[in-house]
């Protein structure tokens, strides 16, 4: 079949290099693609937004089957261009995509389907959202509502940071139109879990579970990132803890999903806090994690083509889904400076390192090509991700691995999986 990737970063990256590995696949096309994509498929410059001109490209070129990998394009119903045309799309349609691109939406998803999460209110009003923080209870989160790069979230420690934070979201518009409403929630303590399911609308199943680091600085310290590393599986989400999500979180969403009339199709990231009172949901994506997939992608068995033609189809209950009892550790190489400003377009050095090495893998984020070399082009450039039969052989090998690539300006936290060893 022909593929088209809608997507140009490094879970895209991590997509089709396990596209590519299906028998079932012939040829790969990517919008936008980057200049680690460009390994395995033909990249196009069309962005990620032009629904007209996707759907057209995938007309011409007889696309069999499209994956749309991002978020904004989910949530402006770019998955729904392709589906309405019969052109057979992995990825929810706009009105079930909602679940990550309003909050609100979510967290009034949560209360009404007694799915445990956070106590929260919501506004679109700046002064009373100040009046209702005058009598909560101090550390606060603040969530601009809409989509944010995943940087939408803060968490004051007092009052005068959450007014403040306040000022940012809805009065400076630091994320844009994202910030016309904002969730105000309780602060969670606990370890935090990401788990990434695949859905049909009726079936979900749980992938393998993985741990992101949002900081930019050691130790969390510094501004949200769209994420500085990962590692799976998680030491600190059991069996039990498992089972009790399947039955109080997973299935109760995608059913509360279905009950609304919004058939939640593709994959349902969800971010957990394992609390003293019991595992409860942060928050919902309407797609795989990034850098979460470039984890989560190497370490399972099954061809991923098999695995998103059963959530189109709505055959995933015949799915065995299986994973490799090992484990991985990502860390981003950044660009100095990120996620504030930072320069682009520095040569990349040491990428063929990677090409012989089965359990070593070079995800590119933020690249180009420039002059026939490879270049940085982004904050987050390239996720060094290494397999191991455990997880501190992983982080040891992931490490080594970042030493193997070199560019002006590189950046990267050095305790991505420390937790490992607190064990």
């Amino acid at each position: 079949m022909k593929v088209l990737l809608v997507g140009g970063g490094g879970r895209e990256h991590a997509i089709a290099w396990a596209v590519a590995k299906s028998p079932k696949v012939e040829k790969i096309y990517a919008a936008p693609g980057n200049a680690g994509i460009a390994q395995y498929a033909e990249c196009v410059d069309i962005s990620v937004m032009d629904a007209e001109n996707l759907v057209k490209f995938a007309k011409e070129k007889a696309i069999d089957f499209v994956i749309v990998a991002p978020d904004d394009p989910l949530a402006a119903g770019v998955a729904d261009a392709f589906l309405d045309e019969g052109i057979k799309t992995f990825g929810p349609r706009k009105n079930a995509a909602i679940i990550e691109a309003s909050k609100a939406f979510s967290k009034d998803l949560m209360k009404k389907y007694n799915i445990p999460s956070a106590a929260y209110e919501t506004f679109d009003d700046a002064e009373l959202a100040l009046k209702y923080l005058e009598t909560a209870k101090m550390p606060i989160v603040l969530k601009a509502d809409g989509l944010a790069l995943g940087k939408g979230v803060l968490i004051c420690n007092t009052l005068e940071e959450a007014k403040e934070g306040v000022k940012e979201i809805m009065q400076d518009k630091k994320f844009g139109s994202a910030g016309n409403r904002m969730v105000v929630e309780e602060f969670m303590t606990g370890r935090e879990v990401s788990v990434l399911c695949y859905s049909d609308g009726k079936t979900i199943k749980p992938m393998t579970s993985a741990q992101d680091h949002k900081r930019a600085g050691d130790n969390d310290t510094g501004l949200n990132t769209g994420g500085m590393g990962t590692f799976s599986p998680s030491p600190f989400y059991t069996d039990e803890i498992a089972d009790y999500c399947m039955k109080n979180i997973y299935q109760p969403t995608i059913d509360a999903m279905r009950a609304e009339g919004r058939e939640f199709k593709g994959v349902l990231f969800c971010g957990l806090m394992l609390t003293p009172d019991g595992p409860k949901i942060l928050e919902y994506n309407a797609r795989f994690g990034d850098p979460e997939a470039q984890v989560v992608i190497p370490r399972m068995k099954n061809d991923i083509i098999d695995v998103m033609e059963a959530c189109v189809d709505g055959t995933l209950d015949k799915i065995d889904l299986q994973f490799e009892d090992n484990a991985a550790v990502c860390v981003m190489l950044a660009s100095d400076g990120y996620p504030v400003s930072y320069e682009k377009g520095f040569p990349i050095k040491g990428l063929e390192n990677f090409a012989d090495k089965k359990d070593y893998f070079a995800f590119h984020s933020g690249t180009k090509f420039k002059d026939n070399e490879v270049v940085t082009n982004g904050g987050r450039v390239i996720g060094i991700t290494a397999l191991g039969k455990d997880l501190v052989t992983a982080r040891k090998n992931a490490y080594d691995a970042t030493e193997w690539v070199s560019f002006d300006n590189k950046y990267m936290r050095h305790d991505i999986g420390k937790a490992i060893d607190e064990q």
